[in-house]
């Protein structure tokens, strides 16, 4: 682990630091012999073993909307609601959000301004693609759940990428960094319920609309799947007269 972290250390002050990120999520991966019942390897969780059933590709841009700078994923860019996304799903209010109001692919159009909200189905384990087409290095975070980073490599993502993928030892964690004119994949299996932020960690990108909600739905009214909101649970917007009880 030594020699790797020397070897990062050398490529980031003598050519790229835009290359750290890759190079670290290459060099750390998961010990599998360590603290596991002998002679099984590390955890019974494989996640390379499981099939994906959905490919989300993500783009970052920048651009001005009225005048004023903006940044999107794939053309929206995110603006609030009156309402908080959360407490209108859960009260059913309409109105407030529109899910397929941002594609899962990008659409290479113009960046306009919507309260982007994309629908995913509970317990689906799905890839994410994260694609960065400018020339700063990007980092993404995924409230709610913990992912798999698989690949990351320069250029642009094709299927054919996937030959490259880490299906063994790659370390769980939400925030990942993607290269400038590069892509990173994730695996991530979705078992939390909720509508969950996926946003740029830059705060000025962030503020400005590169972030999107996922809402991981299920027809299940189940306690087993989601708890009931807090009785004191404060409400605003359009919810304010609503009751949580």
């Amino acid at each position: 682990m030594s020699t790797c972290f020397h070897f990062l250390f050398f490529i980031a002050t003598m050519f790229d630091r835009g290359k750290v990120s890759l190079i670290s999520n290459i060099c750390l991966r998961k010990n599998l012999t360590a603290s596991g019942p002998r002679p099984n390897p590390q955890g019974s969780y494989h996640y390379g073993l499981i099939n994906t059933t959905r490919t989300i590709i993500l783009a970052n841009s920048a651009g001005q909307v009225n005048g004023k700078q903006r940044y999107a994923v794939n053309s929206v860019s995110f603006v609030p609601a009156d309402t908080p996304l959360k407490l209108a799903d859960y009260f059913q209010i309409g109105g407030v959000y529109r899910i397929g109001s941002i594609s899962d692919k990008p659409s290479g159009g113009k960046i306009y301004l919507h309260t982007s909200v994309m629908q995913a189905d509970y317990r689906a384990f799905i890839e994410i693609v994260f694609q960065n087409n400018e020339n700063i290095v990007q980092s993404w975070h995924l409230d709610g759940y913990n992912f798999f980073v698989v690949g990351m490599d320069g250029g642009q993502w094709t299927a054919a990428s996937r030959r490259g993928y880490n299906l063994r030892d790659s370390v769980s964690q939400c925030t990942t960094q993607v290269c400038p004119k590069s892509w990173t994949a994730v695996y991530v299996a979705l078992d939390n319920v909720g509508m969950w932020n996926l946003r740029s960690e830059f705060w000025a990108r962030q503020y400005l609309g590169q972030q999107f909600y996922l809402r991981v739905y299920t027809t299940s009214t189940s306690l087993r799947d989601e708890y009931l909101i807090p009785k004191n649970a404060l409400l605003c917007g359009r919810a304010r007269c609503l009751s949580g009880g």
